[in-house]
């Protein structure tokens, strides 16, 4: 008697906890404040937003006074997107995330072919023909595949003193998110 009791309060208590716990990770989605709504609130898609220094209300900020962000989110449906940006001041890394705000793909300054940023993300038919017939201009593109077509880029690069903001920003503020149609 007293083991089933027993047996029926543990199983109680693992159940209510593994209960609390998917609705704790399932509540974003459902309050609409997960992160893809949140880049979706900065700004129409296929343009990268730079984040302020100070959280103006509800929107995205930068957490890290020493690191510059700027956002992206874009829809591969119809088309790929390229992700393009000159040598950074430093320090960049770029994070590519699905709506699910799973991190698909990232690079940084150390990992890229030239030090620049310089990607295409597409969905599996658009880079089998993109591949069949490679245009000059992607010939240093580093390219990812895309399995839900909804999603953002995360642009990183550290200011570490006060001398480097200025190139920091000028780095995210010359940053490109466009449809890429050249296929």
């Amino acid at each position: 008697m007293v083991r089933k009791f027993v047996f029926a309060a543990v199983t109680g208590l693992v159940g209510a906890a593994l209960l609390h716990i998917i609705i704790i990770l399932a509540l974003p989605s459902f309050t609409g404040q997960d992160a893809y709504t949140r880049v979706q609130a900065e700004g129409p898609e296929n343009a990268f937003y730079s984040l302020p220094d100070m959280s103006q209300g509800e929107g995205l900020a930068n957490l890290d006074p020493y690191v510059k962000v700027a956002v992206c989110h874009f829809d591969v449906t119809t088309q790929p997107v390229r992700l393009v940006a000159g040598k950074g001041p430093g320090f960049w890394s770029l994070a590519v995330y699905n709506s699910r705000s799973d991190e698909v793909f990232s690079i940084n300054d150390r990992t890229s072919v030239d030090g620049s940023v310089d990607v295409l993300a597409a969905s599996s038919v658009q880079l089998g023909r993109i591949r069949k017939a490679l245009p000059d201009s992607l010939s240093r593109t580093i390219t990812v595949e895309l399995k839900d077509p909804l999603g953002y880029a995360v642009l990183r690069t550290m200011a570490p003193q006060t001398s480097f903001e200025e190139n920091a920003r000028e780095f995210l503020a010359d940053a490109v998110c466009t449809p890429f149609s050249d296929y």
